[in-house]
């Protein structure tokens, strides 16, 4: 089974946790998955902005608990288990917000290739709708590259055990066919691209008739 949860969260609560970077709501979120610290890490995020307050989507495997610091009401926490049968589509209406990287090489003092590069973000459309339709070509499906929307999310800071840190983020808009249900449906429990901890891979669909 699949689970989505939505979290409403207004901005003066999320100040008072306080939730200020992507790593302050990884670690909170963790609460909604009592007992389970030392486990792997097996659902995903995604936070969005919006004018009142922050929305966070959480796709998980098993039921998330509502966590103390959510607030009470009902809007604030809303859980559902997504049935089999909404993965078996064929095409979808897609948002995704990733952190689409490459690898450059690294030099060595001599002028040789270290044995491991550095990871950059991706800067040009072209390299941006490369990763995705790479990324498909491993996930299931097929993204629409003419209608396909990209744009950045700007950076993303962060502070983890006194040591900062940044993502880039992107935000993918578009249409995609699914070419392969199940590695599909393992796309989408799994997600896409790296930093899944830090908000990025949930890949967020909606069936087009």
């Amino acid at each position: 089974m699949t689970y989505l949860t939505q979290l409403n969260l207004d901005f003066a609560t999320a100040a008072r946790l306080p939730l200020r970077d992507s790593y302050a709501w990884h670690q909170a979120v963790w609460h909604a998955f009592p007992g389970r610290n030392d486990s792997p890490r097996d659902f995903l995020t995604r936070l969005d902005r919006r004018q009142d307050g922050f929305r966070l989507l959480i796709v998980s495997p098993i039921e998330p608990a509502r966590p103390n610091w959510c607030p009470p009401d009902p809007e604030s926490w809303q859980t559902k288990a997504i049935p089999e049968t909404y993965f078996s589509r064929r095409r979808y209406a897609f948002q995704l917000c990733a952190n689409p990287t490459k690898k450059v090489a690294k030099l060595n003092s001599d002028g040789s290739k270290t044995k491991n590069g550095r990871r950059v973000p991706l800067n040009t459309r072209e390299e941006m709708l490369a990763w995705i339709v790479r990324k498909g070509e491993q996930g299931g499906f097929v993204v629409d590259v003419e209608t396909t929307r990209t744009y950045s999310r700007g950076r993303e800071y962060f502070q983890k055990q006194a040591v900062s840190g940044l993502h880039s983020a992107v935000e993918y808009q578009g249409i995609l066919s699914v070419t392969d249900p199940t590695a599909f449906h393992h796309t989408f429990t799994r997600g896409i691209g790296s930093a899944k901890a830090f908000g990025f891979g949930l890949l967020v669909i909606a069936p087009i008739q």
